[in-house]
């Protein structure tokens, strides 16, 4: 797979960074907002397609190489699986949202029937997002560079 035209590769660049801030975005708000880490994780992933598809399969995978992908895929589920773990840790439970209330790490927990949505409120929910994030993105991305340099390998065979 080759890359395209200048003035794809010209607006893929442009465009790639507010799809990548929009991604973190519905990351970051999963557990006020319809969405999470694996959603904004794809959304992301679909950003580095277009970036894959701009320039082609042979340019992207000499930037960005399938060890390093595999490593942050890797890392985004130590995360998520060390955070939970994190519960027993402070001797509650497994999965436990045990940050909700500490006003120290994660400020004031909102009263009943309030219409506070704070980033702050969640607990470990936004940071197990952000792991499935990282986790999703790599996997994806990884999956579709995989595919696209296979085929642009058997293109110049023929």
């Amino acid at each position: 797979m080759s890359g395209m035209s200048k003035i794809v590769k010209t607006i893929s660049s442009i465009t790639f960074p507010f799809v990548f801030i929009y991604g973190l975005y519905v990351i970051a708000h999963g557990h006020l907002t319809p969405g999470g880490g694996f959603q904004g994780g794809a959304i992301v992933a679909s950003g580095c397609a277009m970036i894959l598809v701009a320039y082609g399969s042979v340019w992207t995978m000499g930037k960005i190489k399938e060890k390093n992908l595999s490593i942050l895929e890797s890392l985004g589920g130590f995360c998520f699986i060390l955070l939970a773990f994190l519960g027993l840790g402070f001797g509650t439970g497994f999965f436990n949202n045990l940050f909700v209330g500490n006003e120290f790490l994660f400020g004031e927990t909102p009263k009943f029937n309030s219409v506070a949505a704070n980033f702050n409120t969640a607990g470990v929910i936004p940071l197990m997002n952000f792991a499935v994030g990282l986790k999703v993105i790599a996997g994806l991305f990884a999956i579709v560079l995989v595919m696209a340099y296979a085929s642009s390998i058997r293109e110049d065979e023929k």
